[in-house]
């Protein structure tokens, strides 16, 4: 069974590293909106990698992001500048997909995905370290 969850956890860590070359992409390209989306998914995806590692997994966003901040960050884990990074990024991709006539700005798309980047190399090394055999 733990093969499954270690093997789990590495697909979704690989979906983030995909949607950050897409995010990437949109960013170079002007696509700025679906750039941030994209950023978002690449940490929600590597959230969901590290939580897969526990058995757990939600339906909610919120439930994927409490989870993580209370077992992971709370505890240290994860530095607590990590909880703010993924907050302002859930923030911003909701405002961009959400509200009408928002624009999104080359500079806070770009910003959107550093902290993706940040993100997902932390959970990399994370994954590997529980994921050793």
């Amino acid at each position: 069974m733990e093969g499954s969850v270690t093997d789990l956890a590495r697909y979704r860590l690989a979906r983030a590293r995909e949607d950050l070359e897409t995010a990437g992409d949109n960013l170079a390209h002007g696509r700025y909106r679906a750039s941030v989306n994209r950023s978002y998914y690449a940490i929600f995806h590597a959230l969901r990698s590290v939580t897969a590692l526990d058995h757990f997994d939600s339906g909610k966003h919120s439930g994927i992001i409490a989870f993580f901040n209370r077992n992971y960050v709370k505890t240290g884990v994860f530095d607590r500048e990590i909880s703010k990074l993924i907050d302002s990024s859930y923030r911003l991709r909701e405002k961009a997909d959400y509200d009408d006539f928002f624009l999104v700005a080359r500079d806070d798309a770009a910003k959107q995905f550093e902290k993706a980047r940040q993100v997902i190399e932390a959970v990399e090394r994370y994954v590997q370290t529980r994921t050793e055999e």
